[in-house]
C-alpha cells in the first residue's frame, strides 16, 4: 500500500496536535480507555510520522497518534517543555539541549534512530545541471562565496531565464538548516543574505518547482516530477553520486543523515511498543514507501 500524505492536510493536524499537546486518555468506543501519544517536531519527517501514525492507530485503536511539525527546534523545545511525549528532530540533540533537559527533569532524553534521510539538491525540471560538487554548494549559500550565477557553473538557464541562483533555505529553527549548515556552509560560517527561508520542506520544493534559476534543499521524500535532483559529489571532478537508498547505506553518497525521535527519558509501556513498531520490518517498510531510508537489516 502506498502512503501518501498532502502537507496541507496536515496543517489540520499539526493545529490540533499543539492545542491538546500533553497526555491524556479518553474513553474509546469499547469503554476502554484510549491513549492518546503527542509527537512533534521536524517537517522533514512530518508525512513520515502521519504515516507511522495512522496505520498503528489502524492496528491498534486504542492508540491515537496526535502528529504535528514545525521544525526540530519546535519538538526539541516541546520535549524540554514536557509538552510532547515523543520529539521528531533530524538531527540530534545539541548538548546544550540535553542539559537543559537533565535540569528540568533531572533525567536523560532517550534516543531512537528511526531511519536515514539523503537530504537533496533540487533544481526546476528545466535546469540543464546534472551534479554539483559540496564546494559548489558552499560557495553558492555560504556568505562569501563567490558563485552568484548560474553561468559561473557554466549553465545557461533556458528560455531566457534569469542568470542570478535563487537561493532557497530553510528557516532557523529546522533540523535541516542546522545540518546543511554543519555539512555545507561551514559550523563557523554564515549563510549569505537574500535567500529565500521557507517554512516547511515541501515548501522549498514548491518554490524551485515554480522558480527556473532556483536551487534549494530538503528531504528525499518530497520530490515531485516538477523538480530535479542534482547529482553530489564530495569535490569537485568526483562523479556525482545520486540520493538512494544503497548510497544511503553505504554512505558514498555524502550529505545523507539519521533521522532520530526522542522521548522524555525511559517511555511508558504502550509508547515503547510505538517505538518497537517504528523500527520492526512492518514500521521501516513505510519508511520506505514514504520516499526515506529505512534501517539496515539487522
Amino acid at each position: 500500500m502506498k502512503f501518501t500524505y498532502p502537507l496541507f492536510a496536515l496543517a489540520g493536524v499539526a493545529v490540533f496536535a499543539f492545542a491538546s499537546c500533553s497526555k491524556k486518555t479518553e474513553t474509546a468506543g469499547s469503554g476502554a480507555q484510549k491513549q492518546t501519544i503527542a509527537n512533534i517536531g521536524s517537517d522533514t519527517m512530518v508525512n513520515l510520522a502521519q504515516a507511522w501514525a495512522e496505520s498503528y492507530s489502524t492496528l491498534n485503536p486504542n492508540i491515537s497518534v496526535e502528529v504535528a511539525g514545525g521544525g526540530s527546534g519546535v519538538g526539541v523545545a516541546a520535549l524540554i517543555n514536557g509538552t510532547c511525549e515523543i520529539a521528531n528532530s533530524s538531527r540530534k540533540l545539541e548538548e546544550e539541549e540535553v542539559e537543559k533537559f537533565k535540569a528540568k527533569h533531572n533525567a536523560e532524553p532517550k534516543e531512537y534512530l528511526v531511519g536515514y534521510d539523503a537530504l537533496s539538491i533540487y533544481v526546476h525540471k528545466d535546469n540543464p545541471i546534472n551534479e554539483i560538487s559540496i564546494e559548489q554548494l558552499s560557495e553558492i549559500f555560504r556568505e562569501g562565496g563567490g558563485i552568484n550565477k548560474w553561468s559561473e557553473l557554466g549553465i545557461a538557464i533556458p528560455a531566457g531565464g534569469n542568470d542570478d541562483i535563487v537561493r532557497v533555505s530553510r528557516q532557523s529553527n529546522s533540523g535541516t538548516y542546522h545540518y546543511f549548515r554543519e555539512a555545507i556552509v561551514g559550523k563557523k560560517a554564515d549563510f549569505k543574505l537574500g535567500s529565500r527561508d521557507m517554512n516547511g520542506s515541501k515548501d522549498v520544493v514548491d518554490l524551485v518547482s515554480h522558480t527556473p534559476n532556483a536551487i534549494g534543499y530538503s528531504g528525499l521524500g518530497y520530490n515531485t516530477p516538477a523538480v530535479k535532483i542534482v547529482k553530489v559529489s564530495k569535490k569537485k571532478g568526483d562523479p556525482g553520486v545520486m540520493p538512494t537508498i544503497e548510497t544511503t547505506l553505504d554512505k558514498t553518497y555524502p550529505i545523507a543523515r539519521p533521522m532520530f525521535m526522542y522521548t522524555p527519558g525511559t517511555p511508558p509501556a504502550h509508547i515503547q511498543k510505538y517505538l518497537d513498531w517504528i523500527v520492526s520490518d512492518a514500521g521501516q517498510e513505510i519508511v520506505k514507501q514514504i520516499g526515506y531510508v529505512p534501517l539496515p537489516k539487522k
